[in-house]
């Protein structure tokens, strides 16, 4: 019985960030031809990630002899594993994809499970990292006094906060410098909020860019794609926004360290 690994997104209008998880799902699907890779999302797109679920057991079962129950794949492990494609816990995936793994495993006899979501993880300070420097390549050296930003989406989970925060706290190590955790919703501060304090505090008027030569305010997207949130941070009145995690619209192929991310959250939970 093949291994099904459900990767399941927050869902987005936005055609770039739609293409950029597709993309990491290819990459998925690459570098272990022998998953049976599905996409679910818990809000925006279709179909829903209980549909998708439910669905695989239903293959599986159809896979099964007829006498047999579905009880794992070959390796003894889940048939179907659910891996949030977000980059923290909260809402979505205390409620949305616990409660549809429960419902699936209430009708099938327990053959699925919900693997941890992306972040906290060393490959996405990493990533952060990247995204940080292509960006002071592509606009210059940064200066010791331009204020950074990290910009999460938020939750109102307050695990999701303490993610948030371990994360910040490495990248700053990394970089050797301040930055500061922000967010799109249900937590303090906002990302305009962030961004307009740490105006203030390199000097300049809050909501105005400053003269050729003054410290900057960047923003690090802590965002897997495009989409809504990356969206308000680019609006939020910084002075360089970096690309999300999974790096620049329009990208072929997903970055390798994001695949390696989401199957070491499927290795995890099988």
């Amino acid at each position: 019985m093949t291994a099904i690994l459900i990767g399941t997104s927050h869902g987005t209008d936005d055609p770039a960030g739609q293409a950029a998880v597709r993309a990491l799902l290819d990459g998925v699907r690459a570098a272990r031809p022998e998953l049976d890779v599905r996409e679910a999302f818990v809000d925006v797109q279709q179909p829903e990630v209980g549909e998708v679920l439910a669905g695989a057991m239903r293959d599986a079962g159809d896979a099964a002899s007829d006498d047999a129950p579905v009880a794992g794949a070959p390796d003894g492990g889940p048939v179907a594993v659910v891996v949030p494609l977000l980059l923290s816990t909260g809402y979505h995936v205390q409620h949305d994809i616990a409660q549809a793994v429960a419902a699936v495993n209430a009708a099938d006899g327990g053959a699925s499970v919900a693997a941890e979501p992306l972040g906290p993880h060393p490959l996405l300070v990493d990533i952060l990292v990247d995204r940080y420097a292509a960006a002071e390549a592509a606009h210059g050296p940064f200066r010791s006094d331009d204020a950074v930003v990290l910009a999460a989406a938020g939750s109102s989970v307050a695990a999701a906060a303490t993610a948030v925060e371990e994360v910040t706290s490495a990248l700053a190590q990394r970089l050797g410098r301040a930055v500061t955790p922000s967010y799109g919703a249900g937590a303090e501060p906002r990302v305009p909020d962030a961004v307009a304090a740490a105006r203030v505090s390199v000097g300049d008027v809050p909501g105005a860019a400053g003269p050729a030569g003054a410290p900057r305010v960047i923003v690090v997207s802590y965002l897997l794609a495009p989409g809504y949130f990356l969206d308000r941070v680019l609006e939020a009145g910084a002075d360089i926004v970096t690309d999300p995690v999974c790096g620049p619209a329009g990208a072929d192929k997903a970055d390798p360290r994001l695949v390696q991310v989401v199957l070491d959250r499927y290795d995890a939970a099988v």
